[in-house]
């Protein structure tokens, strides 16, 4: 099969990879029929993960599942699924407590390599869901993001306490941090701003359900996140880029007694225990538990209720996946939907 791997810094390279086998009984093979390039791959891409080369790349992924284990019993073969970038059993107490991608027996599926024609995903019953028939070409775009970014901005709307009432505001204008800005939206929050400089992307988060856009950063950012809330700062805080800035401005923002949820992958990152200690702020971080949200999201799409698809705005095919990663980082496009 063909498969994305990246041999070095800026350099990926689309390569004749082995068909994946089933090496566990609660295994299942998908034949990938959308994949997509993320706003963390661009570490690996820009050489500040250290990745050991060659590494095959993805872990974003909707498919039909050609082949099972024996003991998958949830998952058939000819079923189109979507899933969490972690496998999960599902069952342990931290899955069943809602936080699937710290499952007790969580493996990245990222490590098989997304970017391809075919995929092994472990744990397939605690980890892929079906949908309820063979989707509509058009609905496949969508479902392909509910395997992260829109599982993972849906995550955060959540853990913010998102809804009627609440002022959200969502620190980073990647594909993460705009369907944040949806999530919140369809959870009924009365406000939500969305920070951006760019001017294609504030036009996506209006379409979102932003209510306003700011464009300042750092300290005048957060002045003018007070300057719209009367002083005291949004009630919910979505951080999804993972820089010192982007966190300081996050928690900066939020007024005490708020919620902040950091989705980046932090690089760098310290936190001024003191400053944390008076923000008065819950603060939760980590891997989304896209499993969690995965039903609910997939009726939604499938009902035609929401439709993130949107923020795919370059889709070449997969032997141009380095095309798309270039583009992903000079911020000539939000994100890369690859064709197999």
């Amino acid at each position: 099969m063909r498969g994305a791997v990246i041999c070095a810094p800026g350099d990926v390279r689309v390569e004749e990879r082995e068909n994946p086998a089933i090496v566990a009984p609660t295994d299942a093979i998908i034949r990938v029929s959308a994949m997509c390039e993320c706003g963390s791959d661009l570490w690996d891409y820009r050489g500040s993960n250290d990745a050991t080369q060659p590494t095959p790349m993805g872990h974003e992924y909707a498919g039909v599942v050609t082949e099972i284990g024996g003991e998958v019993k949830n998952i058939a073969v000819g079923d189109f699924v979507g899933g969490s970038f972690f496998a999960s059993d599902n069952t342990c107490q931290i899955c069943e407590a809602g936080y699937q991608s710290r499952c007790a027996h969580a493996e990245y599926v990222g490590a098989n390599g997304a970017q391809s024609e075919y995929l092994r995903v472990p744990l397939a019953d605690g980890t892929l869901v079906a949908t309820p028939g063979m989707p509509d070409d058009d609905l496949t775009p969508s479902l392909l993001a509910a395997s992260d970014v829109l599982g993972t901005g849906w995550s955060g709307a959540v853990a913010v306490e998102a809804g009627p009432g609440r002022t959200v505001a969502v620190v980073g204008d990647g594909a993460v941090g705009l369907l944040a800005v949806l999530a919140a939206k369809q959870r009924g929050a009365e406000r939500i701003i969305a920070m951006s400089r760019h001017a294609s992307r504030q036009k996506l988060a209006l379409e979102f359900g932003a209510t306003d856009i700011v464009a300042e950063r750092g300290d005048e950012g957060v002045a003018r996140i007070k300057e719209l809330t009367g002083g005291y700062g949004a009630h919910s805080v979505v951080e999804a880029v993972g820089t010192q800035e982007s966190m300081t401005q996050a928690i900066r923002s939020t007024r005490a007694g708020g919620h902040v949820r950091f989705l980046g992958v932090a690089h760098g990152v310290e936190l001024p225990g003191e400053e944390l200690f008076f923000a008065e702020v819950d603060l939760l971080g980590g891997p989304a538990p896209v499993r969690r949200f995965l039903p609910e999201l997939i009726q939604l799409i499938w009902d035609r209720t929401i439709d993130p698809a949107s923020v795919f705005d370059l889709t070449p095919p997969l032997d141009q996946a380095e095309e798309g990663y270039k583009a992903m980082d000079e911020r000539r496009a939000v994100k890369t939907l690859l064709k197999p």
